[in-house]
């Protein structure tokens, strides 16, 4: 039985620090004293604050730029130019999916991320190159990240023929999710769109990750098409829409209508809480029941220069966003990137709880809001009781 025993760390809301043993990947007891099992690794805790590694909802690891030369944005305003400048971008470069992935991977593992769901681009002029890259990197770092896959048809489905039956390859090939974008502003044919997308996942026992830009009334004609399609094909539970801004722009009666709907779909929202955009609205989400996850979306690439892989940066992006000041608002942005995250993924056996897998980050500050505000650099963390990062590094 291989053991490992964590030395006095402070588990969320506990002044007093403990022992964390674990066995065979799970976390075995959690006690003020544990004396070290006769084989196990001891690892000094320092008091420091024990939190669930954390979950990145959303990602795009297959296209971030990092590590390579730096890309001198000029990036488009609008969606349909801000894609066909990333298509230029990789007419004209050497780009190599896995080593990208595996670059943001590792940059995400030192910062305390152990699962990641991210969208790959499938297209005609691609293929399935960026599928094939991410899914090399997911059987690399299998023991360090866990990392689910949704097939993403980025430049459109319906407008480039060939797509569906890519996408139908990607399922084939190992992909997770079935994605979609904008079914009416994008796509200009919802109906069509959302039916395939849906067809597909269901046909494969899939699920479905919708990228949902559109705004106000045309987002939520597009949130009711998706609410009827998972009932009627049973994918309760198994739909996630991402960004949905629409959820706070349509007046209060239609949005708790939507709400409803989306509660008795058990349909979960992503969000990347932009700056620019309106943001589903989270605490009535949460007292509907509904999954609500954050993630970084796109990192450093051809849409945009900004992020760095770290969650507790996005959670503080989110409280921002949110306007939580108070200790008690932002523990929901450490939920949106830890137990939020974990119930939109379906994970069963998440957290800091003795029978729970043993995926923590250790960190150097007092309480879970100051983590936030004031993210800490030097992080040591678990993945299934296997230290993967130690002060910021990722060990791999």
């Amino acid at each position: 039985m291989t053991a490992t025993l964590i030395r006095q760390v402070r588990l969320s809301g506990d002044q007093e620090s403990r022992d964390i043993l674990i066995e065979e990947g799970k976390i075995a007891r959690i006690e003020p004293h544990i004396p070290l099992p006769s084989g196990a690794t001891l690892r000094e805790g320092h008091h420091r604050l024990a939190l669930p590694g954390f979950i990145d909802g959303h990602a795009h690891i297959d296209k971030s730029l990092w590590g390579m030369d730096w890309y001198e944005n000029q990036v488009p305003r609008e969606l349909p130019a801000i894609i066909e400048n990333e298509r230029n971008f990789r007419r004209h470069h050497d780009f190599d999916s896995q080593q990208q992935s595996e670059r943001i991977a590792r940059l995400a593992i030192a910062k305390g991320t152990t699962h990641i769901r991210t969208h790959i681009d499938v297209d005609t002029e691609i293929g399935l190159k960026h599928m094939e890259g991410v899914l090399a990197t997911k059987d690399k770092l299998a023991e360090q990240l866990y990392i689910e896959t949704v097939c993403f048809p980025q430049s459109g489905m319906l407008g480039r023929p060939g797509t569906l039956a890519l996408m139908e390859e990607a399922v084939r090939l190992g992909a997770d999710y079935v994605g979609g974008i904008d079914p009416s502003s994008f796509e200009r044919d919802p109906v069509a769109h959302l039916d395939a997308v849906f067809e597909l996942a269901a046909r494969y026992g899939k699920g479905v990750d919708l990228h949902l830009h559109e705004a106000g009334e045309l987002g939520a004609f597009s949130v009711e098409l998706m609410i009827e399609r998972t009932l009627a094909l049973g994918l309760q539970g198994r739909v996630t829409i991402s960004h949905a801004f629409c959820l706070g722009e349509v007046d209060p009666a239609y949005q708790d209508r939507l709400i409803e709907g989306l509660a008795r779909a058990d349909i979960a929202i992503a969000t990347t809480a932009p700056a620019n955009r309106s943001v589903p609205p989270y605490e009535k989400l949460r007292a509907a029941s509904i999954r609500v996850t954050a993630g970084n979306d796109g990192i450093r690439d051809t849409w945009s220069p900004y992020g760095n892989g770290d969650m507790l940066q996005r959670a503080m992006l989110m409280g921002l966003k949110y306007r939580w000041r108070q200790d008690k608002e932002l523990t929901q942005a450490l939920h949106a990137i830890t137990y939020g995250g974990a119930e939109v993924m379906g994970l069963t056996d998440y957290g800091l709880a003795v029978g729970c897998q043993a995926d923590l980050v250790l960190l150097d500050t007092r309480v879970a809001a100051e983590a936030i505000v004031e993210p800490p650099l030097a992080r040591t963390v678990f993945k299934a009781g296997r230290l993967v990062a130690d002060r910021g590094e990722c060990l791999f």
